[in-house]
C-alpha cells in the first residue's frame, strides 16, 4: 500500500486530506482490511515528501473516526472498513427559525448521507452556549457554532480546536485566516440592501426599524448601525422601537422593517383592521427570506442572507478543511409590502 499513495502537490486540496482519502478509497476497495498496519508517519513522510505533522493530523483523524487505531510501540492498523461514518458533527445554533431550517436542510443535502450530525440551540445564553459546548468537547470530530452575541465568546470558542471548528453566520474579527469563518456583514447587508429600496423608502415619512428584545432572536448590532448609515446618509427620518406590542405603535405613511415571525403577523393582521393598504398607506420589510414572505400579504419585500448557499458553503468548507474568513452573499427582494 505505501508504494501506491498519490499526493498531488499541485491541488488545491490540503496534503493531509489527500492521504485520508486515499486511505478511505483504499479500505472501500479492499486493498487495505481490517488488522492491516499502516506505513509509520516516517515512512509516508519520508517516501512522500509530507511534513510529520501533516502525517499525523491526517492520522489522528481518521482514529478520531474510528477508521483506525493506534497500538504503542508497534503503529497504526485499520480497526473498521465501514467508512460510512467518516463524520460526527455537533451544530449550536441559536434557534430554530424558518431560515435557520433552510441553511441546515441545505447543508444536510451537501454533506451527503455518511455523515451525522447532532443539532443543539443556545437561545442567546451565554451560559448555556458555554455549558453546551464544554459538555460535548471530545465527542464530535466536527463542531459547528453559530456564535449569535454583540459579545466576545472567543474564550470559549477557543475550547475547541481550530482545525475541527466552523464559525457560522457571524464573524469573530479577533480570529485569524487559520480559522475557518463564514459570516453576514451585517452592517454592509442591510446598508446595501436598502440603497436598492430606497426609492421605496423614501415615499414615507419616517422609516422605523422594530427590535426583538423579549424574543429568542436578537438584532446584531452591525444591522442597527447600517439602518442608521442609510437614514443619515439619504436623509431618511428615522426611529428604532424595541418591540412592536401595541397596534398603536403603527402609523400611517411609515415604513417599518422587522425580524421576528410574529411581528410581521401582527403588523399584517393590524394594518388589515385599520383598512391601510401594504405598499401604500403603510410600508413593511423584513430581515431574512422564507417561502412563507413569497405569499404573505401578497409578498414582503426582504433584505436576506442566502441561507441555502451559506448551508452548500459551510458544508465544502468542512469536507475540503478549508481556513479562513468569507462573507456569504446577501440580497434584497422588492415585493408589494413596500
Amino acid at each position: 500500500m505505501k508504494n501506491s499513495i498519490q499526493i498531488d502537490a499541485s491541488s488545491s486540496k490540503p496534503k493531509f486530506q489527500q492521504l485520508i482519502e486515499y486511505i478511505l478509497n483504499a479500505i472501500e476497495e479492499g486493498e487495505l482490511t481490517r488488522g492491516q498496519q499502516l506505513p509509520s508517519i516516517n515512512e509516508v513522510s519520508q517516501n512522500f515528501g509530507m511534513a510529520r505533522m501533516t502525517v499525523a493530523k491526517a492520522y489522528d483523524e481518521l482514529r478520531e473516526k474510528g477508521i483506525i487505531t493506534s497500538h504503542h510501540g508497534k503503529g497504526f492498523y485499520v480497526s473498521n472498513t465501514d467508512t460510512r461514518s467518516q463524520l460526527n458533527i455537533f451544530v449550536l445554533f441559536d434557534a430554530l427559525t424558518p431560515y435557520k431550517e433552510i441553511l441546515y436542510d441545505s447543508l444536510v443535502a451537501e454533506l451527503g448521507e455518511n455523515v451525522t450530525l447532532n443539532i443543539f440551540f443556545h437561545h442567546h445564553n451565554l451560559k448555556v452556549f458555554e455549558n453546551t459546548i464544554i459538555n460535548h468537547l471530545g465527542s464530535y470530530n466536527f463542531y459547528i457554532v453559530m456564535p449569535h452575541f454583540n459579545q466576545d465568546v472567543r474564550d470559549v470558542l477557543q475550547k475547541i480546536p481550530k482545525e475541527k471548528l466552523l464559525i457560522l453566520d457571524i464573524d469573530v474579527p479577533t480570529f485569524g485566516t487559520d480559522y475557518a469563518i463564514l459570516y453576514q456583514d451585517f452592517q454592509k447587508n442591510t446598508y446595501t440592501g436598502l440603497i436598492e429600496a430606497k426609492d421605496l423608502i423614501k415615499k414615507y415619512q419616517t422609516f422605523s426599524l422594530v427590535l426583538s428584545s423579549k424574543s429568542f432572536q436578537y438584532t446584531p448590532v452591525g444591522i442597527i448601525q447600517g439602518f442608521e448609515r442609510f437614514c443619515l446618509e439619504n436623509n431618511v427620518s428615522f426611529e428604532i422601537i424595541s418591540d412592536l406590542e401595541e397596534e398603536e405603535h403603527l402609523q400611517k405613511d411609515h415604513a417599518y422593517l422587522v425580524f421576528r415571525e410574529n411581528d410581521l403577523v401582527r403588523f399584517i393582521n393590524w394594518s388589515n383592521k385599520k383598512g391601510w393598504k401594504l405598499g401604500t398607506d403603510i410600508g413593511l420589510m423584513s430581515y431574512d427570506d422564507t417561502p412563507i414572505k413569497e405569499i404573505l400579504a401578497e409578498g414582503v419585500s426582504v433584505i436576506s442572507n442566502d441561507f441555502a448557499l451559506m448551508g452548500k458553503r459551510a458544508a465544502e468548507m468542512i469536507l475540503t478543511r478549508q481556513k479562513g474568513r468569507f462573507v456569504n452573499k446577501s440580497y434584497f427582494i422588492k415585493r408589494k409590502s413596500l
